[in-house]
């Protein structure tokens, strides 16, 4: 038995019928507001409830702003004929917006009967449905059914423009539930909007924009991208069933959405029963309008749902062959984020927004060509992952002259999952090429690349080329306006010598770099490398100690390519670009960022750098395995770091500057100690290197370089120091003070004291830097006389006195004069040294005759003018 003081379940409940009678005066008025609001102001409308709730309707905001759709944006490389290739696509919503007549016929019927059967006669609202719909909320369901096209237009503007207009996740979820509450007061605003649109657009007008805006679940907008994405299709080529089971969707986009095939209630398991269910009725209602025939209602009804789901790529990871250009597609979408943004609203980035709502066509620099061809490079020479080595490769070019990126690749697959990049280390997020605000990398040593930016400096300051200089490796003390500086040693990788900065170059001296950079102030280089726009990868200050010369300081590929393209250039940098054009979804163009090109050094001075950095693909240098033998000129420096945890090769034509770097990402693991399939490490930036610039010669050339003049290919002397009779010390000192190198050639046989230096080698002069052979005395030696002016019959006697033999040409006669000696007079030699000497014949006078005077008698004498003999008194 039941309990007497509790109501039967059956008996009806005092507050549900309290609220039955609400429901029902509610319905009342509202359809009395609806039918009169429908046909105002046609008729007059009598009653005060009617008038006060027309009065309340007419007071809502008629007028609705339709926000610009999210639209897809697509990013685009140059291919090999010149035309776009699509790279990528990025959307927040993924939705492609078509005019009504590229819609499916079928698609538009079946929104139509399945939706609103009587769209092209009502006013905005269907009255008999919505009112049945009013019935349903007030007697205490939820606001369902009722709703025309136009107000589901309404509904989906209302959200969309709401979260367009939101800044943060928290206001976007504020506005779309705001735009969603099942609310008589949100129906009543939705229904007013609909009235005033239908009296500003056409039904078709209004068909085509609610078909590019309905929700087919997830992310999915818009008839076009759903077809895509269901049925792999054009919407075109949608058949009947197809085109029903899409519009189905709209009725509930997340329960009757094709792509969840392990769901229990609209799987594949179950035929995707619930969907099934809504394009039967979707189909049964086009036959009863007419819009198909039997046979084909009774085809799509047999019709299994088999959806074929194609997702549409959003974002980089499949920009490119298998993502091989990811890098570079997140480059230009960093520039995008970076330089588009309007700093004045911190709460929103513009350029991400614009990047995924502003269907933009992103027209890139990068050269699909080229840009294969490094793809290929890359993989060819150097793996994805090492077990013993956190190994990474970079190689990126530059166009000289427009700073525009060509190529950029790096030896692993890009991807932003972490869940990807943390389970498989052959992926990773961070790009190798640019700066850390670019892509997240702080960058490489630079090595020994970084020493043209001393030979830029060094030419700056008046010295030239063949300038001699102490490039001996030693202590060596450099000078910085920014208390830098210091005293620095370093080390050298092999035995070669270079007293000018041509064979520093060539073969890559670090001693005698240091001895360019000591003639300066490291202020000097520094601003050389600034002028060619190198920076910190990381932000920070460019900091150039003594061992920065050497290239200590973490820089970009990416800036290292754009700075050999300003050396190429003649000396005019251009800041790297990799956007040449975007338009906007209006078609017209949206302002981007340009390259920004200065002189970094005068013509002649990059002349003259060109000029040193083409000796380094002569045999036996150091970039000679970087040779394309193509027959275009190119300039380059190759660059090891410390213990060869980097490798660099860096060069460029006219056309095209390429910088590869093979070493460690993190570690230190000696490149010079590791070997892959395709060879030594170590020379793998130089397999890379020929790869990619072969190709660009091929496709672009490349112009001669200019030459320098006369005053920077000067080469000079300077007197050697005259220590003959110095100690050994002191004689040091001298010839290092006059930048020379000293070098002990041991004792001789001399008459000096012993220990004294005795003889250098050279004597005279020599180019500084330029090593002095001093030699000392052992005090056993003997001095050379000087002969030079007598005899050779008296020189003869001398030197045979003096302990020396004696050498003489053939044709000497006793009487000739002796013109010089070797040794020279003073020479230290040991006895029985032979003495060469060369002597002339003496010139001999005529006498002409004469008549000799007859003495005076009264003189006597007679003893002075002539001789017994009858000679005239002279020896002959």
């Amino acid at each position: 038995m039941s309990d007497p003081k509790r109501p039967s379940s059956n008996a009806p409940d005092r507050r549900t019928m309290l609220e039955g009678i609400a429901g029902f005066l509610g319905v009342s008025i509202l359809s009395g507001v609806l039918v009169a609001a429908s046909m105002a102001p046609a008729i007059a409308v009598s009653g005060s409830v009617t008038s006060s709730g027309l009065n309340l309707f007419e007071n809502l905001p008629n007028y609705l702003e339709i926000d610009a759709l999210p639209q897809k944006s697509t990013m685009f490389a140059t291919g090999p004929d010149g035309q776009p290739v699509r790279l990528a696509d990025f959307y927040q919503d993924n939705r492609e917006s078509i005019p009504l007549d590229k819609m499916s016929q079928f698609a538009k019927d079946a929104a139509v009967a399945g939706e609103d059967a009587r769209f092209y006669e009502h006013g905005g609202v269907d009255l008999t449905g919505t009112i049945r719909a009013v019935v349903a909320t007030t007697s205490g369901s939820n606001v369902q059914g009722g709703s025309s096209i136009t107000q589901q237009f309404v509904k989906n503007v209302l959200i969309n423009n709401g979260v367009s207009e939101a800044k943060t996740d928290e206001e976007k979820q504020a506005a779309y539930e705001e735009a969603t509450a099942t609310t008589p007061a949100r129906k009543l605003k939705e229904m007013r909007y609909a009235i005033a649109i239908e009296k500003k657009y056409s039904k078709d007008q209004i068909l085509e924009g609610y078909l590019n805006i309905a929700h087919f679940g997830g992310i999915t907008y818009g008839i076009q991208a759903a077809s895509k994405y269901y049925y792999g299709v054009d919407n075109s080529q949608l058949t009947v069933a197809q085109a029903a089971s899409i519009i189905a969707i709209t009725q509930s986009p997340n329960t009757l959405r094709l792509d969840r095939p392990d769901s229990e209630t609209n799987g594949a398991a179950s035929g995707y029963a619930l969907n099934k269910d809504r394009r039967d009725y979707i189909i049964d209602a086009m036959l009863a309008q007419g819009m198909i025939d039997q046979a084909q209602h009774d085809e799509a009804i047999n019709t299994v749902i088999e959806p074929h789901i194609t997702p549409s790529t959003n974002g980089c990871q499949t920009a490119g062959a298998d993502g091989s250009s990811g890098f570079f597609c997140d480059y230009v979408t960093k520039i995008i984020q970076n330089e588009l943004d309007d700093e004045t609203t911190p709460d929103v980035n513009e350029g991400t927004q614009m990047l995924k709502t502003g269907g933009l066509q992103i027209f890139t620099t990068l050269d699909l060509d080229l840009q294969n061809s490094t793809v290929e490079a890359l993989n060819a020479n150097v793996p994805q992952h090492l077990d013993s080595v956190d190994i990474g490769s970079v190689s990126v070019t530059v166009q000289p002259g427009t700073g525009k990126v060509l190529a950029m690749a790096q030896n692993k697959k890009y991807s932003q999952d972490s869940t990807v990049t943390a389970a498989d280390p052959t992926y990773t997020s961070v790009n190798y090429s640019t700066d850390y605000e670019y892509g997240g990398s702080t960058g490489f040593q630079p090595g020994s690349t970084f020493k043209v930016f001393t030979l830029a400096a060094w030419l700056t300051q008046g010295h030239s080329l063949y300038e001699s200089f102490n490039g001996s490796l030693r202590p060596i003390t450099v000078s910085s306006c920014e208390g830098t500086g210091g005293t620095w040693k370093g080390g050298n990788d092999d035995g070669a010598v270079g007293n000018n900065a041509v064979d520093a170059t060539k073969f890559s001296i670090n001693s005698s770099y240091l001895a360019m950079a000591e003639k300066m102030d490291l202020c000097d280089v520094k601003t050389a490398a600034q002028s060619f726009g190198v920076h910190r990868a990381d932000g920070n200050d460019l900091k150039i100690y003594p061992a920065g010369v050497l290239g200590t300081e973490e820089v970009a590929p990416l800036t290292m390519a754009a700075a050999y393209a300003g050396i190429a250039n003649d000396g005019v940098y251009c800041s790297p670009i990799g956007i040449e054009r975007i338009v906007k979804a209006d078609g017209t163009d949206q302002a981007v960022p340009t390259s920004a090109c200065s002189a970094s050094v005068t013509t002649d001075v990059a002349h003259a750098m060109q000029f040193a950095m083409q000796q380094v693909f002569e045999a036996g240098a150091t970039a000679t395995k970087s040779n394309t033998y193509t027959g275009v000129p190119h300039i380059g420096k190759t660059g090891t770091t410390d213990k060869a945890v980097a490798t660099w090769m860096t060069g460029a034509s006219t056309k095209a500057a390429t910088a590869v770097w093979v070493g460690n990402v993190q570690g230190f693991q000696s490149m010079r100690n590791l070997t892959f399939d395709s060879g030594l490490a170590q020379y793998a930036r130089h397999r890379i290197w020929k790869a990619v610039m072969t190709t660009a010669d091929n496709k672009y050339g490349g112009d001669a370089f200019g030459t320098p003049p006369d005053s920077l290919l000067k080469e000079t002397k300077a007197a050697i120091p005259n220590v003959i009779g110095m100690s050994l010390e002191a004689a040091q000192q001298a010839i290092e003070d006059a930048d020379f190198v000293f070098e002990h050639g041991g004792d001789i046989d001399s008459s000096l004291p012993a220990g004294q230096v005795a003889q250098t080698d050279p004597s005279g002069e020599a180019g500084l830097g330029s090593t002095i052979r001093v030699f000392t005395s052992n005090g056993k030696g003997l001095a050379v006389p000087n002969v030079v002016g007598q005899t050779v019959q008296q020189a003869q006697a001398a030197l045979i006195a003096a302990g020396f033999k004696v050498k003489v040409p053939n044709k000497a006669q006793p009487e000739w004069i002796v013109s010089s000696q070797s040794p020279g007079a003073g020479s230290a030699s040991k006895q029985g040294d032979t003495i060469t000497l060369k002597a002339t014949e003496p010139v001999r006078e005529t006498l002409e005759p004469t008549t000799e005077p007859t003495p005076d008698p009264g003189t006597g004498g007679g003893d002075g003018t002539g001789g017994t003999d009858g000679t005239d008194g002279t020896d002959g």
